[in-house]
């Protein structure tokens, strides 16, 4: 069994045949664009290069190994890369990892509580170095000294406050580089430098970077970007639900959110993206997937397990003998696959993904593919997909209501 397989479901009723032939065509030349732009060290693409050549090394690191608590400080794509890897291999990083990603007031003072200072390596991501919430976190901490050996931060170099206070402290700077947005930079410093501290094989987690420019699964790749894109010009869609049945691949799904929703999610376009955990949601959710509005599309994610619990139920009850001996990953995926049936039976599109083991490479793999598949579908329909406009809009809104 391939480590991945993908399976496309789009019903035919929602696709436009002519739309679809022009798009094909489109589609070749932003895959070749971009498969050009890899070889061009300051385009973000650059970025899917083996000869990536990152703003930092391993050496610069060791002396901040020794800490036994992480806190990561940043807001989107700065730090939900940072989640989707911690979530996945939580298991097996020894050290204890904290996420301020949001302004929670009763989280820092908790930790403040609770956690030594000294004991803690503070990792602070901006890329514009001007981020209002993690400036306010990061003040909250009260932790700027200077000299001080417990603290990283990442931005752009150039007149910012990240950058100011790292001149002015003396304090440990990683460049961001100015080519790679904070929602796709989670394969660069910002999601690398925190990975090699939690203690995972970052060259692992880049591996897998360029295999979806195989030619077996670029077929896979220019299906669904062409339908995706089909689908959102006639606006046959409008919210995209992530079933999920593996709870590590949760924080992943949040990243997917802020990528898709904010690449996209222009000019009257876009999913609203929603993440689901299933098999819970079946009890809550699963009526209105099956019977309410048609305006849903589904990716269902599934992962084989490794570890497993077999249910003793025969002495229980005779009602019960359908359970004997039958393993919780077989019973999870019992329930998947009769989704799947009533999907295609109520003639539902959706995605599938299964895989088969979540290691470095696998992730590696999934961050490249929706980063691809979502700048080729904003590409298709026209729009900018590294912008944010709307964004800067209520920042500069809140900037000006501070002052």
């Amino acid at each position: 069994m391939k480590n991945l397989i993908k399976i496309n479901q789009f019903q035919k009723n929602v696709l436009n045949e002519r739309l679809i032939k022009k798009l094909n065509k489109n589609f070749n030349q932003v895959y070749e664009d971009i498969k050009y732009g890899i070889n061009l060290e300051n385009t973000f693409f650059n970025l899917l290069s083996d000869n990536y050549i990152f703003n930092f090394k391993k050496s610069d690191l060791k002396k901040f190994k020794k800490f036994k608590n992480i806190a990561i400080i940043g807001m989107g794509g700065s730090v939900l890369g940072s989640e989707a890897i911690y979530e996945v291999f939580r298991k097996k990083i020894k050290k204890k990892v904290y996420f301020f990603n949001n302004i929670d007031i009763e989280k820092i003072l908790d930790f403040k509580k609770k956690i030594k200072i000294n004991k803690t390596v503070f990792i602070i991501i901006s890329k514009s170095g001007n981020t209002i919430e993690t400036i306010s976190n990061l003040l909250s901490f009260n932790i700027i000294k200077r000299n001080s050996t417990n603290i990283i931060l990442i931005s752009e170099i150039k007149d910012n406050i990240i950058s100011n206070i790292a001149k002015r402290f003396n304090l440990f700077h990683i460049e961001h580089k100015k080519n790679i947005g904070g929602r796709f930079s989670v394969l660069s410093e910002v999601g690398l430098v925190p990975a090699y501290l939690m203690g995972i094989n970052i060259e692992k987690l880049r591996k897998n970077i360029k295999k979806n420019f195989d030619l077996k699964e670029k077929k896979f790749l220019k299906d669904s970007c062409v339908k995706l894109a089909c689908i959102l010009i006639k606006k046959k869609y409008s919210n995209l639900i992530f079933l999920n049945y593996e709870p590590k691949l949760k924080k992943f799904f949040s990243w997917c959110q802020q990528l898709i929703a904010e690449s996209l999610g222009k000019k009257g376009k876009g999913f609203l993206p929603f993440v689901s955990n299933v098999p819970k949601d079946h009890h809550s959710l699963l009526q209105l997937y099956l019977d309410g509005p048609k305006n849903n599309f589904f990716h269902i994610f599934s992962v084989q397990s490794k570890s497993d619990i077999k249910l003793k139920s025969k002495k229980y009850s005779k009602k019960l003998a359908y359970l004997h001996k039958k393993k919780l990953s077989v019973i999870k995926f019992v329930q998947k696959d009769a989704l799947r049936k009533a999907l295609v039976k109520n003639k539902i599109s959706f995605r599938e993904f299964k895989i088969k083991n979540l290691n470095e490479e696998m992730l590696s793999e999934l961050f490249t593919y929706f980063i691809l598949e979502t700048i080729i579908v904003g590409n298709l329909i026209k729009i900018n997909p590294f912008t944010q406009p709307s964004v800067e809009q209520v920042k500069y809104f809140t900037q000006k209501s501070l002052n």
